[in-house]
């Protein structure tokens, strides 16, 4: 198969997108398929050229590329996924469709601060900006030959979207998995609370930051970068924390797991979540997790057992949470290698066989 793989982001950039699309780049062509990687970098598109106008671009950079390929595969709804899928509709091509989120949520909480949970985003209405975006990923959702979701809480928010269910597929994200012993699950760990993700509203990295204060002799590193990063920096300057939080730039991740694994504990404090690359990553290192009880995030972690779900914002659960871990050695213990054993559902490999099996399913030898 040839399969052009249309994102808007690509690494070292943070992000489901990002990291999926790379690993898809490395590892599909070892089975014997080509692959082709179109983002706006790669096609020069800068971000000083009006909206609409680099929207025209990429989707004649995809019209293209879709010439020599047999499955164009979209790793968002809007700003890759409309015009790759018209890109397919005129070539003649299979058009599927990852769904990591919804974008225009995600726009509506930075764009317009709307502070609804996004399931409760799906059931109400909104000004007509945000009811015309809907309408778009909605049609281009409708116009998929199959969607992609990374877990089951999403399937369920997407089955709002579209006529017909049954294009759906669930195939949860995949890492490549270690050997829990080349990690260290030392105790002695420096006390470091690491954390990754875009910085967004949602993120609840503000959060993290404010809790710092209570934890004087913890440090606190965030990767990752996005709207929201000047506003973390004055939060640190404005709470006298710059000794105690560090915010770090996106980075590959052969790098990530290093800082990964120099932290006694990792913390995601999220309010939207389809799925987690760093939560398992962190599994699979040895890393104690604590997260929030929402998204897909309790299909990945029971409570206490892999893990420790707070409510997202949760100040005090936070800082329990991350007191219990560093005083209960038995139980830091446990988790660390229940969350090993259950990382082993995510593997990379599983991804690849699920997703090409669904290809195939999808691909007609010319």
């Amino acid at each position: 198969m040839k399969l052009l793989i249309a994102s808007g982001i690509y690494p070292p950039d943070i992000g489901g997108p990002a990291t999926y699309s790379a690993l898809l780049a490395e590892e599909f062509p070892k089975r014997g398929h080509m692959v082709k990687i179109l983002t706006y970098g790669s096609a020069g598109i800068s971000r000083k050229i009006p909206k609409g106008l680099r929207h025209l671009i990429y989707f004649l950079a995809c019209f293209y590329k879709a010439l020599s390929c047999d499955i164009i595969f979209a790793q968002n709804q809007l700003s890759a996924g409309l015009p790759a899928m018209l890109a397919a509709k005129i070539v003649g091509r299979k058009f599927i469709m990852r769904v990591p989120g919804d974008s225009v949520w995600e726009w509506a909480v930075q764009k317009y601060e709307i502070k609804d949970s996004i399931d409760n985003f799906q059931n109400k209405k909104y000004t007509a900006r945000i009811e015309f975006r809907r309408k778009i990923q909605r049609f281009v959702a409708n116009n998929t030959d199959a969607i992609i979701v990374p877990s089951f809480y999403f399937k369920n928010v997407v089955s709002r979207w579209v006529r017909d269910v049954k294009k759906i597929h669930v195939i949860y994200n995949g890492i490549k998995l270690r050997d829990l012993n080349q990690f260290s699950a030392d105790e002695n760990k420096d006390k470091i609370i690491f954390s990754v993700g875009r910085m967004v509203p949602w993120k609840g990295f503000d959060v993290l930051i404010e809790i710092m204060v209570d934890l004087p002799d913890w440090r606190l590193i965030i990767v990752g970068g996005g709207p929201t990063k000047e506003q973390l920096i004055n939060l640190i300057d404005k709470l006298n924390l710059k000794k105690n939080v560090e915010l770090k730039n996106s980075m590959l991740r052969e790098e990530l797991l290093i800082y990964l694994n120099k932290a006694k504990v990792f913390v995601l404090n999220t309010s939207f979540e389809s799925f987690s690359f760093q939560v398992v990553e962190a599994m699979n290192t040895g890393v104690p997790v604590i997260t929030t009880n929402i998204g897909n995030l309790p299909e990945i972690i029971n409570n206490n057992e892999e893990g420790i779900l707070v409510e997202p914002n949760n100040k005090k659960q936070i800082i329990e949470a991350i007191k219990k871990i560093e005083k209960d050695g038995d139980f830091r213990k446990n988790i660390i290698i229940n969350a090993h054993q259950k990382a082993q559902k995510f593997s990379l490999e599983n991804t690849l066989d699920n997703l090409e099996k669904l290809l195939k399913s999808l691909y007609v030898i010319k």
